[in-house]
């Protein structure tokens, strides 16, 4: 096992502690989200579309998302392109 910082550390090539579950619980949250929106998205205005994936990227990076991004994925909903978001038990590091 390594210690990378207090909450996170390494165990078999995955992330372990406090800090990797949150970003599992994340990751999990924002792929519901946008699985939510998928099923939503033919009954809701293209502005209530950008706006949800919007806000799954940003719970899921902490950040602001890049406008690009946003638009692109927003464009792939509306297109009818399923937009997969895996999250998985663990967090493989590189």
């Amino acid at each position: 096992m390594t210690f990378i910082e207090p909450g996170l550390y390494i165990r078999d090539g995955f992330a372990a502690g406090p800090l990797a579950d949150a970003a599992l619980s994340r990751a999990a949250r924002a792929g519901r989200l946008l699985d939510e929106l998928q099923q939503r998205a033919s009954t809701m205005t293209d502005g209530q579309l950008r706006d949800g994936v919007y806000w799954a990227l940003r719970h899921f990076t902490q950040e602001q998302p890049p406008r690009c991004q946003v638009d692109s994925i927003t464009a792939l909903i509306r297109g009818g392109v399923r937009i997969d978001w895996p999250a998985s038990d663990r967090l493989p590091c590189a």
